[in-house]
């Protein structure tokens, strides 16, 4: 039987609603071009050369007229297909095929089998601690609107899929019919760059459409489990997954995050907490009519003949009060705020708690676990502000601050003061009571800047502000800088202060770094025992291919991990991962139990970027699935630790991270060749000009390669599928590494250290994705001569490295034992190779005589852009 076959299907049925859409609003001749090109590429694919010639020719031939719809043809069909598999993944049918389908319910079978005591189980549940950071990138293409249409269309899927009446069954095929018509009259494509507020709001749509369902629904799931294994649930306040945001918090190298967004940004998330809360508190209200109540209740409803419904009624006018000074609030700079707004999360969990006590004092436990528990946890794991907000700011900036001040002052420079220097001044300043900042003082806008962050931050407090992370830090006084720069704020709280370490050469000072701060008496103290580290994974491979990165992350956590037990500190370590290979990405289950063990001690936090978000979230069945594989692989990762590496695979490893380096820089860095053919080769300049995210695509505009951000570079070169950053230099070092007799310890690895199976599972992945053929047809159109033995040399490279890889895992096929991975990559090729070649096309036409590209051209190479993002999945 094709276990396949449900997807297939759904995957035809939005293929022949999107032709019915074409047929009728374009007519008979485009939907047989488009049809032709689709049979075309199909027979491409199954190694038809011919076909392969005349889909060439049809695409080339194209004329300006047809250009724009067959691309947004071939990109919606993307996005469709994208979605059937979604919705594949969560149905009946789909969960015998995927990987995992119940990874909470398989994980505490295994506890069971391998006899792990009942009490561990219990207190690795309590120190289970996982926080999303929802990050907007460049590469979310979709607009809200149209992901709205995707989600409803995945709605009518899931429909077809339930017994139905056939009046039922075509009013369902009606409304699909609609959807896809309404999302084929809407751009895909955004008129502007959104702003960071804009992003926000992308962040809270996830919350109300997915999220806002989907954290009570993992938590009966996850209770469920427990009372199976441990005979007791989880407690009313677990709330083992929170959420935070750099969406209008991260600075970093974006002049558009300004101390004004970050405020409008909180009151924002309070605003919509607010709203959501109202809608909860509506059907408990509708829902809540009993008469019986403790006499705590009654009191506090003033003995009312519904206790319940008084008491939430109260909180629901207090919130819908709340909710309007907000409003206004958002209106105005500055506003009072009056003292009965509910503002602290306890205001809010009080009076639902008593009626929760009440319920179960008077016998109605079946009543007090619905959806009373539901909002109760929701309360938890959101609170008032939602989200809670990560600030990034770049070391750089806050060294200003002191440069400009201690010049004012009279003392020198700091920015030219040494790293003792700098210490001694911080930690005078720290403890000291007078203020810092003399009246008079006026500093330049950048540094107001900083001051006015910090003084934002001050006022919102820890319920809306999870961690300040200092891009770019290198050096001790990074962190104390910041510390001051709050305290002088006024700041009442703690708020944790995580450097960054970004490049190879951070990852391997990190831990000297760390060393240095916790051997301040004065830094100790003040963080009471915690400290949190993020480890940045786009910027290292970036800057030294992914073996190497992948190393010096892994070696650099372990690193951290024996610090913090040296100093009785519990470590965080907070992972910057992205959607690609390139930046960390990849399945997390796998991520996750690659770390070092001891690594998960201090909870998980992760970032989860731009089209990512949608992929994981973007549904609540599938957030569900995706909230219980962190869980289940956090927990795994506590109570069954991967080994620690043998000293013989320590060894091979370090060889094989430094010649992986050696071979990336050899191409990247000192081939004089390499920047122009990348320029060549890859949209990387078009791509500059497509309204994806907020921030520029570079941090210093005039600046080569090594100013471009991590996600521009990683992107350019998934879009002509030779995905060169999430490969180059790997193979080298294997080969290497066989060829001086090392096959059989490579093999132990790989069979025994999660971590280096990973890494070869990881490469399996972009082989599959990465299509040598497509690459040599950007090179032929769009790479003068010249620079076109680079780009042969590169496909040569990843052919050999391929085929080595295949020997390494003993197997004849790529993703041989992740039949839905490998599945899902196939059905989209046929769709995605036409993009491809409109693209060139586009390209040649964009490059050769730009004043002659007509808006039509222009939007269809942004289509083609979006659509190949759509069809490669993980691009960012």
């Amino acid at each position: 039987m094709d276990q396949y076959a449900a997807l297939r299907a759904n995957v035809g049925l939005l293929g022949t609603e999107l032709g019915e859409t074409l047929r009728q609003h374009l007519g008979d001749a485009v939907l047989q071009r488009v049809e032709q090109i689709r049979q075309l590429s199909k027979a491409a694919r199954q190694g038809d050369n011919q076909q392969a010639e005349q889909l060439r020719q049809v695409l080339t031939a194209l004329s300006d007229d047809e250009l724009l719809p067959v691309a947004r043809a071939f990109a919606q069909f993307l996005n469709l297909a994208n979605l059937a598999e979604q919705q594949f993944s969560i149905s009946a049918a789909g969960r015998s095929s995927i990987e995992k389908p119940e990874p909470l319910t398989e994980l505490f079978q295994r506890l069971q089998q391998q006899a792990i005591a009942k009490g561990d189980i219990r207190q690795a549940l309590h120190d289970l601690s996982i926080e999303l950071v929802l990050t907007a990138h460049p590469t979310e293409v979709a607009r809200r609107t149209l992901i709205h249409k995707l989600t409803e269309i995945a709605g009518c899927l899931a429909a077809l899929e339930q017994p139905q009446t056939p009046w039922q069954r075509q009013q369902t095929e009606l409304r699909l019919t609609e959807l896809i018509s309404q999302a084929w009259h809407t751009n895909e494509i955004r008129e502007q760059r959104p702003t960071p507020v804009d992003e926000a709001k992308s962040g809270f749509a996830v919350i109300e459409s997915s999220l806002w369902q989907a954290v009570p629904d993992f938590l009966r799931e996850l209770d469920t489990d427990l009372q199976r294994a441990l005979g007791e649930g989880l407690p009313l306040d677990a709330a083992p997954v929170r959420f935070s945001s750099w969406m209008g918090g991260d600075r970093d190298g974006n002049p558009f995050v300004t101390a004004k967004v970050t405020r409008q940004v909180l009151l924002l998330s309070r605003w919509k907490a607010a709203d959501l809360f109202i809608q909860d508190l509506d059907l408990l209200s509708t829902e809540l009519s009993m008469n019986q109540a403790s006499a705590e209740l009654q009191a506090a409803s003033e003995q009312a003949s519904e206790p319940y419904r008084a008491v939430v009624n109260k909180l629901r006018q207090q919130l819908i009060y709340t909710r309007d000074w907000l409003t206004e609030a958002l209106k105005h700079d500055r506003l009072q705020r009056p003292a009965d707004l509910i503002w602290h999360n306890q205001q809010l969990l009080q009076p639902l708690l008593l009626c929760y006590q009440s319920l179960q004092q008077s016998g109605m436990t079946r009543i007090a676990q619905g959806r009373l528990t539901d909002t109760l946890r929701r309360g938890y794991a959101f609170g008032l502000t939602l989200l809670k907000l990560d600030i990034r700011q770049d070391a750089g900036r806050h060294a200003q601050v002191f440069s400009e001040l201690t010049r004012y002052l009279g003392l020198g420079d700091y920015a030219a003061w040494s790293e003792a220097d700098r210490q001694a001044f911080l930690l005078r300043e720290l403890p000291n009571k007078r203020p810092l900042f003399p009246k008079q003082w006026q500093p330049s806008a950048e540094v107001q800047e900083v001051l006015d962050t910090c003084d934002i931050v001050a006022r919102h407090g820890s319920e809306a502000l999870s961690t300040y992370v200092i891009s770019m830090a290198g050096k001790p006084s990074d962190v104390l800088a910041v510390q001051l720069l709050l305290k002088e704020a006024g700041i009442s709280f703690p708020m944790p202060v995580a450097p960054l370490f970004e490049t190879l050469s951070d990852l391997q000072n990190a831990p000297d770094c760390m060393r240095q701060l916790l051997s301040i008496d004065w830094y100790r103290g003040y963080i009471n025992g915690r400290q949190e580290v993020m480890i940045g994974y786009s910027d290292s491979a970036k800057d030294a291919g992914v073996l190497a990165a992948a190393w010096a992350q892994y070696s650099a956590q372990e690193a951290l991990v024996q610090l913090s037990r040296d100093y009785g500190v519990k470590l965080t370590l907070f992972h910057g991962r992205g959607g690609t290979i390139g930046r960390g990405g990849g399945p997390a289950h796998a991520a996750i139990l690659s770390q070092p063990p001891g690594s998960l001690v201090g909870g998980l936090r992760v970032t989860e970027q731009g089209e990512m978000i949608r992929f994981k979230f973007g549904l609540p069945q599938l957030a569900v699935r995706s909230l219980a594989l962190y869980a289940s692989a956090v927990l795994e990762g506590l109570l069954l630790p991967p080994p620690v590496p043998k000293a013989s695979w320590r060894q091979l490893m370090s060889a094989l991270a430094s010649d992986s380096c050696d071979a990336y820089r050899a191409v990247v860095r000192h081939n004089p060749e390499f920047v122009p053919y990348f320029r060549a080769a890859t949209p990387e300049q078009e791509l500059g000009k497509l309204p994806l995210g907020s921030r520029p695509a570079k941090r210093n505009p005039t600046g080569g390669v090594e100013s471009l951000r991590a996600i521009p570079w990683i992107f350019a070169w998934s879009q002509n599928r030779l995905m060169l950053p999430a490969w180059l230099g790997a193979g080298s070092a294997l080969a290497k590494a066989v060829e001086a007799g090392n096959s059989a310890l490579l093999d132990e690895m790989q069979q025994q250290w999660p971590f280096f199976a990973t890494r070869l599972s990881m490469l399996e992945m972009v082989f599959l994705k990465a299509d040598a053929e497509i690459a040599a047809y950007y090179d032929k159109v769009l790479v003068p001569a010249a620079l076109q033995p680079l780009g042969e040399q590169l496909r040569q490279q990843l052919a050999a490295d391929r085929q080595l890889l295949l020997q390494l895992i003993h197997s004849d096929t790529l993703m041989a034992k992740e039949g839905w991975i490998r599945e899902s990559i196939m059905l989209r090729n046929t769709y995605v190779d036409p993009l491809h070649i409109l693209q060139v096309e586009l390209l040649k036409r964009a490059r050769q005589a730009p004043d002659d590209l007509t808006a039509q051209s222009n939007r269809a190479l942004m289509v083609t852009i979006a659509g190949i993002a759509a069809g490669m999945r993980n691009s960012g």
